[in-house]
């Protein structure tokens, strides 16, 4: 994977979670926020960490801004701020703008904006915990937009030592398996209708909400 270059705007709770693990999958990142101890905390972590004013263009330019592949707007706690510093890095030619909105009609206004992506980390989180709650065979679950998602699924006893072409999710469902994850022999990117699945495989599965939800009452439960 090539080594991206991230800006990230506002050092909070998510911001400094995001930075920490794409400096860990191997990114440079610059943060800023205009708190110097959250910069501080951050310094010897990111690639650069810096305070100063986001809502401030000259300092953003100065920075270099525009020269990263995707900048993050993570400010947390002022949506004049979060729009005004979308709107600079947007103006100033960023390639890729992602912003954090704290309420749904921040989200809009951010969408009108034209960044290429909102993220609502509380309620995307919410949403997340609440399937897994209520499926135990669940381990993780993303929406990838308004119609697909994209869900990892233990495989249960019941379906130990079954092909997918008994299984046959897509003509019975609509949904697809695109990966097996197999504790011991790695992972099966697209799998064939001849491979089997072994308890506590975990499925990569990918659908519509109901497909999947479908797939996990007539299958898994």
């Amino acid at each position: 994977m090539k080594n991206k270059q991230f800006v990230i705007v506002g050092l909070g709770r998510f911001g400094s979670s995001l930075g920490r693990e794409l400096i860990e999958l191997g990114h440079e990142v610059l943060g800023i926020d205009k708190d110097e101890e959250a910069v501080q905390e951050m310094c010897d972590v990111l690639t650069h960490a810096v305070s100063a004013d986001c809502t401030d263009e000259e300092a953003l330019r100065s920075l270099g801004a525009r020269n990263f592949d995707c900048g993050v707007v993570a400010i947390g706690d002022d949506i004049q701020a979060s729009i005004l510093t979308t709107i600079l890095l947007k103006d100033l030619g960023v390639k890729k703008v992602v912003a954090k909105a704290m309420s749904e009609l921040h989200g809009r206004v951010l969408e009108k904006l034209g960044v290429d992506r909102v993220i609502y980390p509380e309620r995307d989180m919410g949403i997340r915990v609440a399937h897994q709650l209520v499926s135990p065979n669940l381990l993780d679950y993303i929406e990838l937009s308004k119609d697909y998602t994209i869900a990892e699924l233990v495989v249960p006893r019941e379906l130990n030592g079954k092909s997918l072409s008994e299984l046959n999710p897509r003509a019975r469902f609509g949904c697809s398996i695109v990966a097996i994850n197999k504790p011991q022999g790695g992972v099966i990117i697209a799998p064939t209708a001849a491979d089997v699945l072994n308890e506590r495989d975990i499925m990569v599965v990918i659908g519509t909400n109901d497909q999947i939800e479908q797939f996990e009452l007539s299958v898994i439960r």
